[in-house]
């Protein structure tokens, strides 16, 4: 119940806080949005490349038959 009211008093605060600093608020996000997409694209072609490597290596030891490996 004590969470219920902290984020209703919270919600109330911000909808306020962002009609009191709405052009500060605008401001910033124009800041953080390029930012966020520029991290986001970065962490994407990490993980695309880790995939390919992975997706490489696997390809490489498809012949391979060794102990534990019925064939």
């Amino acid at each position: 119940m004590k969470t219920l009211i902290g984020g209703a008093i919270g919600a109330v605060l911000g909808i306020i806080g962002l009609a009191i600093w709405f052009k500060p608020f605008l401001q910033l996000l124009a800041g953080v949005i390029p930012s966020m997409l520029l991290l986001g694209g970065c962490l994407a072609l990490y993980l695309g490349f880790d995939e390919l490597k992975d997706t490489w290596k696997n390809e490489g030891s498809d012949d391979v038959s060794g102990p534990g490996v019925d064939g």
